[in-house]
């Protein structure tokens, strides 16, 4: 792949160069409520910037149906974008349209745009080679180069994902460089004992990964919702926690290589269960109690990890060299089913391995507890694309770059 540095050193002063960011923040009635994934693709448009570029962003935003939706316009990134570089971007309301020929036309060197949400537009997500082509033709006819660094989006084969690199110049940014540098890490280079916390809803959501790492973790430590389909598999009671019972044959057969091929797989100990599902609008407190996680009652949902299961999850990390955390270990969206998740994210800042935080809901919690970001190894901006590449998988991306 192309660097950054290696194209700014054949200079971009006064060539329009598109980055395909990931804009992709989480939105409360128009308001950024975690701006992460902007900051961290703001050094690659600084730097094209202050090397005379003019720059073209463009990213999704949320799943619209391939039409305009103004629920889902990429107007408030751009302003923070604005705000963060400390200078005015111009925004496109469309992808390829008259605003943004005519918005892109207008910028100087070293200014910035950002163009329209790119999914408003049926060919971005398309399976049809020829539709998705024609779409990344238009976007080409607005730049003279690309540069890739929307890492949370480089497993999805779209076409200012995939295609765009085949019909312009290319390299890759910083954030790309610096996310599969950290995967490598994870996958070629690692430091031992390796230790992978897996959390989230559904356990159908990690099955490959965890396929993958059975050959590669030392120890596996399971939480959040996908933890009562591998309780209810040792035949536990799991009430009406969330389960998958069609995934129970598949995690039994994981339990059982776990144990030959000696990797240590850690369940939940205790819970926090209850008969509602926490009011996350108006954080009302709420009424649960702690449970052996063998003897959830009937009619309770487990909705976190209990004070025991905290302590020993910490105590698996503290003498690890690599740990890898990706999925939230309860409803931590809520701040009585928080602490399960806050003590994963202490247990990493405590310890003196590797730390990577694998994207998704995992870094919005670390955000949204509070943590220093600084103090691991490494946030992930694409919770999918690292669970990917972790499974061995060819990120279409990734590969459209290295062409």
């Amino acid at each position: 792949m192309k660097t950054i540095d290696e194209l700014l050193a054949e200079g971009v002063k006064g060539k329009r160069v598109f980055v395909r960011a990931d804009l992709n923040v989480p939105l409360a009635e128009g308001t950024i409520t975690d701006d992460g994934r902007i900051r961290a693709v703001q050094p690659t448009i600084e730097k094209l910037a202050e090397a005379g570029a003019r720059v073209v962003v463009a990213s999704h935003l949320g799943r619209p149906k391939g039409a305009p939706d103004p629920a889902f316009s990429l107007a408030p990134a751009a302003a923070r974008l604005g705000e963060l570089l400390g200078a005015d971007v111009a925004f496109a309301t469309d992808t390829v349209g008259s605003s943004a020929k005519e918005t892109v036309a207008a910028l100087t060197d070293g200014q910035v745009a950002v163009i329209e949400n790119l999914r408003f537009n049926a060919g971005e997500t398309s399976k049809d080679d020829a539709e998705r082509g024609a779409f990344a033709d238009r976007l080409a006819e607005l730049a003279d180069v690309y540069v890739g660094d929307g890492f949370g989006a480089v497993h999805r084969k779209h076409a200012s994902v995939f295609d765009l690199p085949a019909r312009l110049p290319h390299a890759v940014g910083q954030l790309i460089a610096t996310e599969v540098g950290v995967l490598k890490k994870l996958t070629d280079e690692v430091k031992r004992p390796y230790v992978v916390v897996l959390g989230g809803a559904k356990v159908s959501d990690k099955l490959a990964v965890i396929d993958e790492l059975l050959g590669k973790a030392d120890r596996l430590l399971i939480g959040g919702g996908m933890a009562y389909t591998f309780l209810y598999a040792k035949g536990y009671e799991v009430g009406v926690s969330l389960l998958q019972k069609d995934q129970v044959d598949k995690v039994k057969e994981y339990m059982r290589r776990a144990e030959e091929t000696g990797v240590e797989l850690v369940l939940p100990i205790d819970v926090l269960a209850s008969t509602d599902f926490p009011d996350l609008k108006t954080k009302a407190p709420a009424v649960f109690e702690t449970v052996d996680a063998d003897s959830i009652p009937a009619d309770k949902e487990g909705l976190d990890i209990g004070p025991k299961t905290r302590e020993l999850y910490a105590s698996k990390i503290a003498d690890a060299a690599t740990v890898f955390w990706n999925g939230p270990l309860g409803v931590f969206e809520h701040p009585d089913y928080a602490d399960g998740t806050r003590a994963i994210a202490q247990a990493l800042v405590d310890s003196s391995a590797f730390t990577v935080v694998g994207g998704g809901d995992s870094a919005a919690a670390v955000r949204t507890l509070g943590f220093d970001e600084n103090a691991f190894g490494h946030i992930s901006t694409g919770g999918g694309a690292s669970l990917e590449y972790l499974e061995g998988k060819t990120l279409p991306g990734l590969a459209a770059l290295e062409g």
